[in-house]
């Protein structure tokens, strides 16, 4: 009797399971038991929480909360449809005027998510004779995005420079587009963002950036990297996540009014998916609304890194205080696995990232810090380090 397809498809996840156990690169869930927060119950352990994009601490924010249940009370939970059918509400309108003033944009246009942010845009703006630009660490997004819009695609070695010029003149295309994360989410670091604008100029090359995990984090009124440079009118596109220091969920582009309403009528993830529940966007506003106005929101922040990163320095570990993500990288899968272990043994929980979310041969710790930390969940981390003798490839 000839098996079944289910049967069949079975057989080759065992196959497969089977590999990534063997090269410690199998991946579990593992729900959390209390909600979003500097300390967490998870496997019926309370451990302090440093694995978390939540970096001003505003998934549980009372003010983000009301928000959101007030816009329950009033939308209802789910939009039923995409925004161009019958899922778009005010909120929706509301929030985007609200980043609009906040990226100091011509316009902004909600995503459901970073990723279909990114594997939206790219696509609807170069395709077929076209080459775009990739940063070699870039997010997986973007990765994905530049591989959907079917253009050339060319990988310049991370944040050089001198390689993206090169690449620039020498690689035809009728349009031309480099992207780029601003903060590198496993490691932490930032784009040399003002030479990237100038390069993009002497080309006539188009800029698209992920601020993903510097919105929030970076800039004088936490805006992001171009804030803090002054380059928000030099760079075409600018992507933000409302998902990590916004403390919610989905994302956004500022960009011009022309280039929105492009994407409006052509970036499949926008057309193709049910809009972003209201409750989401109230939320969203609200804690637009806390990171400028909670004068000791970012200052608490980078209070912490700059602890952590003295703390990490004084080790011996290289940990240099840009953004709130810290790596400390192991080398093999099984290496930073057990450090991940002995660390949840003493009370800090921080994930092992391996694989292919990173470069073979560099699995490693992945520690974010947040606003809702305090100096003793800082202290506790580095003194757990120190404790189970945890030292960085090439530190």
């Amino acid at each position: 009797m000839a098996a079944s397809s289910q049967d069949v498809a079975s057989s080759w996840a065992r196959e497969d399971l089977a590999s990534l156990q063997a090269r410690g690169l199998r991946r579990y869930l593992e729900p959390l038991e209390s909600p979003q927060g500097p300390v967490v119950r998870v496997g019926g352990e309370t451990l302090v929480n440093f694995s978390s994009n939540d970096y001003l601490g505003l998934a549980a924010s009372p003010s983000v909360r009301a928000a959101a249940i007030a816009a329950v009370e009033r939308h209802g939970v789910g939009t039923g449809a995409s925004r161009l059918v019958m899922g778009d509400t005010s909120a929706h309108h509301r929030l985007e005027a609200r980043l609009m003033a906040f990226e100091r944009a011509e316009a902004v246009l909600l995503f459901n998510s970073g990723y279909a942010a990114n594997t939206g845009i790219l696509p609807a703006l170069v395709g077929s004779g076209d080459a775009v630009f990739s940063d070699a660490l870039n997010h997986a997004s973007l990765v994905d995005g530049c591989r959907l819009s079917r253009a050339r695609v060319v990988v310049y070695p991370h944040a050089d420079v001198d390689a993206l010029a090169k690449a620039l003149a020498e690689t035809p295309g009728r349009r031309k587009l480099v992207v780029t994360d601003t903060v590198f989410s496993m490691d932490g670091d930032v784009a040399p963002l003002r030479d990237i604008v100038d390069v993009c100029r002497a080309h006539g090359a188009a800029l698209m950036v992920d601020e993903a995990h510097a919105t929030g984090v970076l800039g004088a009124r936490g805006a992001g990297l171009c804030e803090e440079l002054g380059l928000e009118g030099q760079v075409d596109l600018r992507m933000g996540t409302l998902s990590k220091a916004l403390g919610g969920q989905g994302a956004y582009v500022a960009t011009s009014r022309v280039v929105a309403d492009l994407l409006i009528s052509r970036a499949r993830p926008f057309i193709f998916s049910t809009a972003l529940p209201a409750a989401l966007c109230a939320a969203a506003e609200a804690a637009v609304d806390a990171v400028e106005t909670d004068s000791d929101l970012r200052p608490r922040l980078w209070r912490n890194i700059r602890r952590f990163s003295d703390g990490l320095r004084a080790m011996g570990l290289r940990a240099e205080p840009r953004s709130a993500v810290f790596p400390v990288v192991l080398g093999e899968p099984e290496r930073a696995l057990d450090a991940a272990r002995r660390l949840r043994e003493a009370g800090v929980l921080v994930k092992a990232i391996r694989p292919p979310t990173v470069p073979e041969g560099t699995s490693r710790l992945r520690f974010c810090l947040s606003a809702a930390h305090t100096v003793g969940h800082v202290d506790l981390a580095l003194e757990s380090l120190r404790r189970v003798g945890v030292h960085a490839r090439g530190a």
